[in-house]
């Protein structure tokens, strides 16, 4: 990866190491830069961060999918320490083990991030290594989020999660179970990722072009988008819901009908956890604690793999590639 500087830094000073967008493009376009070291506004904190998890979404703004301004710092979700609290911060404390999402306003991909109070779980006295917890805010706050909230789980229901190893989907599948849902089924891209996805809580895992010969479900979750939004609404039960939350493939969008809807009586929502976070803070930031609870309890397994924030472009490309399976998190400090 290129560097616009020295990289490196002193974090007692007023600079830092950041991996940045300088332009839209291609994964080689990211590069490690010098910048301010930000300070937390009214109600925020500012994050000595160890890991930042690496997403797609962080893949999307880098292509320019969406309008950020450039230079920008990505990454939505990191583990560290409290660095500082902003005015009205005061059920937390400088140097307390934490995990946040900065989806709102990204910078993750830093060794300094600042973020809402209310989007920041505590870490103390819970067994959780800090390489997992940069790997909880995105995908483990969403997966109980969409089924909960969005999806409103029943027991017994029968729940279908497309990209099951992938990181959100490795983690919907085990939220599933958590909330209750009877039958759960995942699909994957190739025969080489069943395996991998059997071991997220699934009863089944099949090929996503079977997904026509998987019976009905009473919920599915969708993040691949082009033939299998199409798939997915035909596997639905009447009163079945159909969460949309993304378009990995990058396929043309899918044109639902409304009359369809009506006479099957059948639902289709859309989860964006970005625009969720900024608008509900607080219930955001109540998921991630209760994701971070199960995965300290040992009920919630996230699969992680390290790579040095230098090696950003790699995570990046590897994403891209549809070949990873659970969790990419960037190591910014050691301890």
């Amino acid at each position: 990866m290129n560097s616009d500087s020295n990289s490196n830094s002193d974090r007692t000073g007023t600079q830092m190491k950041a991996v940045t967008i300088p332009e839209f493009g291609e994964a080689d376009v990211l590069r490690v830069a010098q910048m301010p070291v930000p300070e937390p506004g009214p109600g925020q904190v500012a994050i000595d961060v160890a890991h930042a998890g690496a997403n797609f979404a962080e893949v999307l703004y880098r292509r320019g999918v969406v309008d950020v301004p450039l230079p920008f710092v990505p990454g939505i979700e990191v583990s560290g320490h409290i660095r500082a609290l902003g005015e009205g911060v005061t059920d937390l404390r400088v140097g307390q083990p934490v995990a946040a999402l900065t989806i709102v306003d990204g910078g993750g991909y830093a060794e300094v991030a600042v973020t809402s109070a209310d989007l920041v779980a505590p870490l103390d006295g819970l067994d959780i290594d800090l390489g997992v917890a940069a790997a909880l805010p995105s995908n483990s706050t969403t997966a109980f989020l969409v089924l909960d909230r969005v999806a409103r789980i029943e027991p017994g229901d029968r729940v279908l999660v497309h990209a099951a190893a992938g990181g959100v989907g490795s983690q919907l599948g085990q939220a599933a179970r958590l909330l209750g849902a009877g039958r759960v089924v995942g699909t994957v891209g190739s025969e080489a990722k069943i395996e991998a996805a059997r071991a997220f809580g699934y009863d089944e895992v099949i090929l996503r072009d079977r997904t026509a010969e998987a019976g009905e479900f009473d919920i599915v979750v969708d993040m691949v988008g082009g033939p299998s939004r199409t798939a997915s609404l035909d596997r639905l039960a009447p009163m079945g819901r159909l969460v949309v939350m993304g378009n990995a493939s990058g396929a043309e969008d899918i044109g639902l009908s409304a009359n369809h809807l009506w006479f099957t009586n059948k639902t289709v929502s859309g989860f964006n956890l970005a625009a969720f976070s900024a608008a509900f803070p607080q219930d955001a930031g109540q998921a991630l604690r209760r994701a971070v609870h199960a995965a300290a309890q040992g009920t919630l397994r996230v699969q992680t793999e390290t790579l040095p924030l230098d090696h950003a472009t790699e995570a990046h490309r590897r994403i891209e590639s549809g070949r990873t399976t659970g969790k990419l998190v960037l190591t910014v400090a050691t301890p």
